[in-house]
This record gives C-alpha cells, structure tokens and sequence, in this order.
C-alpha cells in the first residue's frame, strides 16, 4: 500500500525531503498562493503549526501557480512573502503543479485517495487542504473555504489515532 512517506518533494530552498522523515506525525498539506483571497490562511495555518506541532502535526505549504497565477513569484520571493506577512515557520515546499500533465506525484496520490465533490480527482482551488494520518493515509480532504480553525477537531482526532 502507498502512503505519503512514500513521495519526496523540493523544499523552497531546493533541498530533497523525502517524506518518510514525518513518519509517525500526522500531516496537513496544502497547495498555496501569496495573491489569493484565501492568502490570509497561512496565519490559521502558522497558529495550528504553532499550536499542534508539538504534539506531532506538521503543515506543509506547496506554492501553486495554477489558479489564476497567484504565485507567480520565485521560491525565494514566495518564501520572503510568508515570513514577512505571516510569519511562517512551518516547512513551505518549492513551487509545484497539483494538476494536469505535471502534477507531482504526490498531488496525484492525495486527489485519488480523496477525491473531492461529486469524486472529482483535481484540485479546484488555492488552499485545498488534505489531512494525513500517523499512518501516512490520508484521513480527509477540505475545500478551501475551510478555515484551518475549523480543522481543528479533525486534526487532534488524527493526533490522538
């Protein structure tokens, strides 16, 4: 069976992380922009990296350019935006595609483990949140509109499984 340990990605400084290096933590990915109208995210995202992580949650921000180009800067421009604006310490991976031919490997595995309305295996939006358990399974799958405040129920049960 595939679980997300299996995958790697490019941090935004372009080093390797393989993904089995969270073995054992549950994860909260999510595909990003710096000019979205869900930009303001990345504070929830920053307060439950600040306030879970300890007990073993990571976030992981993966910068995506393909919903009306609103990540159209560098790495290092995007990386620069979240710190300044969010102050974000949680790990921000290098910009990617999350469909289409050059979707990661990573984006394909997560949209059909958990598809979105009506069984729909692309990612309609900046800020699709998946949620992955200790196990390395994806628990669930949440739309944009959904705060990370409001995952936050959902994200103590993946940490207390």
């Amino acid at each position: 069976m595939t679980t997300v340990y299996d995958f790697e990605a490019l941090s935004i400084t372009g080093k390797s992380v393989p993904l089995n290096q969270y073995q054992g933590k549950a994860l909260l990915i999510v595909n990003t922009a710096s000019a979205c109208g869900f930009t303001p995210q990345f504070a929830g995202l920053e307060a439950l990296h600040q306030n879970y992580g300890k007990k073993g949650l990571v976030v992981l921000g993966f910068p995506c350019n393909q919903f009306g180009a609103q990540e159209a800067g560098s790495n290092g421009e995007i990386a620069e935006f979240c710190q300044l604006n969010f102050g974000v310490t949680f790990p921000m991976m290098a910009k990617i595609d999350v469909n289409g031919a050059q979707a990661t490997a990573l984006y394909q595995w997560l949209a059909a483990e958990a598809p979105g309305l009506l069984g729909s295996k692309s990612i309609k939006w900046n800020f699709t949140k998946f949620l992955v358990g200790k196990n390395g399974a994806v628990r669930k799958r949440y739309a944009p509109t959904d705060t990370p405040e409001s995952l936050a129920k959902d994200i103590e049960a993946a940490l207390a499984a």
